[in-house]
């Protein structure tokens, strides 16, 4: 797009299916949160042009079933991260802890690429993950599929990863770099859980974060998996 373009505001569709309206948004306003002059929710402004460009891509992205090992009730959505080296530490944390499925969505890159793999090792085909344009809609499927949805976030109802009650089974929620996880999915969560920090700053990076709520939230679930009494056949 040619300079003049990128002065003009771009048209973003409205996530919610009771709207779907289509509005202008200035340049200044792309990728950042707005609400929906139409029905108010919060969403990210993405233009359609990219929203177009995603659903080619999950068209032609197939996947990874991962190894036949057992795995942990977790899941894992990943909410347009951007840099591929945080993308292919996640795959290998996902796998190291255990977890069953990994969800890339929206401009979260999928292999294979080069970056993705240098810090993967290989744990993208290992670790089951697929590739969906809406991280909305992928939440909707890991719903359906029975996890919780939990938002790794500080929100100003998120409550420690050490003092929750945490769900099985439960699909961590993490998201940009620099925005955080979408507006609507975050609203869609109804558990939000934060790191407690013992420095000046109240965040870190993505992948060590993720990696830092995975190995907890795996503990929890496989002490209680294996304390859970046995049924014994007559």
């Amino acid at each position: 797009m040619d300079d003049a373009g990128n002065r003009r505001g771009q048209p973003v569709r409205c996530p919610a299916e009771r709207c779907d309206a289509v509005f202008e948004v200035g340049p200044r306003q792309l990728g950042r949160s707005v609400r929906c002059p139409a029905c108010g929710i919060r969403l990210t402004a993405r233009p359609l042009r990219v929203e177009a460009r995603l659903a080619a891509q999950q068209e032609r992205i197939l996947g990874q079933p991962g190894l036949p090992i057992p795995r942990l009730p977790i899941a894992v959505l990943v909410d347009n991260v951007r840099s591929l080296w945080n993308v292919g530490s996640i795959l290998r944390t996902a796998d190291a802890c255990g977890v069953r499925e990994v969800v890339l969505s929206g401009i979260t890159g999928a292999p294979p690429r080069v970056q993705i793999s240098k810090t993967a090792l290989g744990a993208e085909r290992a670790v089951a993950w697929r590739y969906r344009a809406d991280a909305g809609e992928a939440l909707g499927e890991l719903v359906a599929e029975g996890y919780t949805p939990v938002a790794v976030e500080t929100t100003p109802r998120a409550v420690s990863i050490e003092t929750l009650d945490w769900p099985s089974p439960v699909c961590l929620v993490i998201g940009n770099e620099v925005a955080g996880v979408t507006p609507q999915v975050l609203e869609a969560c109804p558990l939000h859980a934060s790191i407690p920090m013992r420095g000046v700053k109240d965040s870190l990076n993505v992948a060590v974060a993720f990696g830092i709520v995975a190995h907890h939230v795996a503990h929890v679930l496989d002490r209680a998996t294996s304390s859970r009494p046995r049924e014994v056949s007559a």
